[in-house]
């Protein structure tokens, strides 16, 4: 066990744990920050996506002694203070991309990920950088749509 220090969503929280445990159990066992979902285990599905120093990153294979320094972003992290949606999130109520809402979590912090990259970005990159988000539930049509509007609201 060990006494880490972590930067969670503009918040400092000491934690003791065994080093190797993923970030993942961290924010859900011992911080309470279950936004971020267990879906695969293996990186594979993008339930667990994260952001380190805003990059979208699986949180369930990442042991928390690899954080560092880094800033840690989840789902609970991205409304500012002001209480007003991310475009993401407002994107995804106004065209119900949800259907279950078990991947959301991960889909909209891979699409903001995303978009801080490619403001604009067009199917083929949507595609690209949302593949490994699996949705059982197949929005993935809703979903590019959703971020080709939070594209449209976060430029005007």
């Amino acid at each position: 066990m060990a006494a880490m220090n972590l930067k969670i969503n503009g918040k400092k929280y000491e934690v003791t744990v065994d080093p190797n445990t993923p970030l993942l159990w961290v924010l859900r066992d011992h911080l309470n920050l279950i936004g971020t979902k267990f879906g695969c285990g293996v990186g594979a599905c993008g339930a667990c996506t994260v952001h380190l120093n805003g990059q979208a990153t699986r949180s369930c294979l990442l042991p928390v002694s690899a954080i560092g320094a880094m800033e840690i972003t989840t789902i609970e992290g991205i409304v500012p203070e002001d209480g007003k949606l991310h475009p993401v999130q407002k994107a995804w109520l106004e065209l119900d991309v949800a259907q279950c809402g078990y991947c959301q979590t991960g889909q909209i912090m891979s699409a903001i990920s995303l978009l801080k990259s490619k403001p604009a970005p067009t199917d083929e990159e949507i595609e690209t950088a949302m593949t490994g988000n699996l949705c059982r539930c197949g929005t993935y049509t809703r979903i590019k749509a959703a971020i080709h509007q939070a594209a449209k609201s976060a430029t005007k």
